[in-house]
C-alpha cells in the first residue's frame, strides 16, 4: 500500500477495466431510471397536475410500462454479462468483503490512497447493493404491471384468474370490474398492495444510493483515485502507482 506522496514519482500505467456492454449498460440504466422517476411522479401526483381522466392514467401506466420493459431488459442483459464480461464486468470479481472494506478505510484514515484497477472494497458494496434493488424493482414493477393493466408477463395469468365464470380474460379491462370475480379480485388485491409498496420503497432506496454513490465518486475523484469517472465514458483507467487488484 502506497503514500500518495511517495506514489508521485511512480509510473502511470493505463488499464482497461470498463468493456463496452458494461459501459453501455451503466449510462442506459441512467437514462432508463430517470425517465420511470419522471413518468413515476407524473403517476403520484397527476391529480395535482389536473391529470383526472381515466384514459390519461391508463396511458401514463402503459408509459411507464414501455420504459419498465426497456429498464429490464437492460438489466437483464447485465445480469447476463456479469457471469460472460471481463474480469472487471463479472459478478465474482464484485462480490463484498467485510474484512477488504475495513482494510480500505484503515488505509484512507491512515492517509494512503489504495488503487484499484476496478471497484474499491466500498464500491463493490454499492454494485452489489444497486443491483439487487434494481432487481427488485424490476419484479415488482412486473407484478404491479400485470395486475393493473394485464401487461406481460404476468398480466394474463391475472387476468384469466380473477375473469368470473364464462368471461373471456382478454375482455378485462384495467380499473374496470365488469366481467370480474370480486371475490378472487379481493384476493389478489392485498399481493398487489404489497408489490406496489415495495416497489415504491425500493425507488426511494434506490434514489438514496444514487445519491450516495454519486457524492462518493466525486470524492473519491477528487481525493483518492483521480480518473474513475472518465473510465466510465472511455473504460480505461491511468494509474500511478501499486494497484491493490490484479490487472
Amino acid at each position: 500500500m502506497k503514500n500518495n506522496d511517495n506514489s508521485k514519482s511512480e509510473k502511470t500505467t493505463t488499464y482497461q477495466v470498463w468493456d463496452r456492454p458494461s459501459r453501455l449498460f451503466h449510462w442506459m440504466n441512467v437514462l432508463l431510471v430517470l425517465s420511470l422517476v419522471f413518468v413515476g411522479l407524473i403517476m403520484m401526483f397527476r391529480k395535482d397536475l389536473g391529470i383526472d381522466a381515466l384514459e390519461a392514467k391508463i396511458k401514463l401506466k402503459e408509459l411507464h410500462v414501455i420504459i419498465g420493459y426497456l429498464f429490464a431488459a437492460n438489466l437483464l442483459v447485465r445480469i447476463i454479462w456479469g457471469f460472460m464480461g471481463n474480469r472487471y464486468a463479472r459478478f465474482s470479481h464484485n462480490i463484498p468483503n467485510i474484512r477488504a472494506i475495513k482494510q480500505y478505510k484503515s488505509a484512507l484514515k491512515e492517509g494512503h490512497n489504495p488503487q484499484y484497477v476496478g471497484h474499491n472494497p466500498l464500491g463493490k458494496l454499492a454494485v452489489v447493493t444497486i443491483m439487487l434493488t434494481l432487481t427488485l424493482i424490476m419484479a415488482t414493477g412486473l407484478f404491479r404491471a400485470g395486475t393493473d393493466i394485464y401487461y406481460p408477463p404476468f398480466g394474463s395469468a391475472i387476468s384469466q384468474y380473477i375473469a368470473a365464470d364464462g368471461v373471456d380474460a382478454t375482455s378485462i379491462k384495467p380499473y374496470d370490474e365488469m366481467g370480474v370475480d370480486k371475490n378472487k379480485l379481493a384476493q389478489i388485491k392485498p399481493v398487489k398492495s404489497i408489490a406496489g409498496t415495495v416497489h415504491l420503497y425500493s425507488v426511494y432506496f434506490l434514489m438514496m444510493l444514487i445519491g450516495l454513490h454519486v457524492a462518493a465518486v466525486i470524492q473519491a475523484e477528487r481525493r483518492h483515485q483521480p480518473g474513475i469517472i472518465s473510465a466510465m465514458f472511455s473504460g480505461k483507467k491511468s494509474i500511478k502507482g501499486t494497484i491493490e487488484d490484479e490487472s
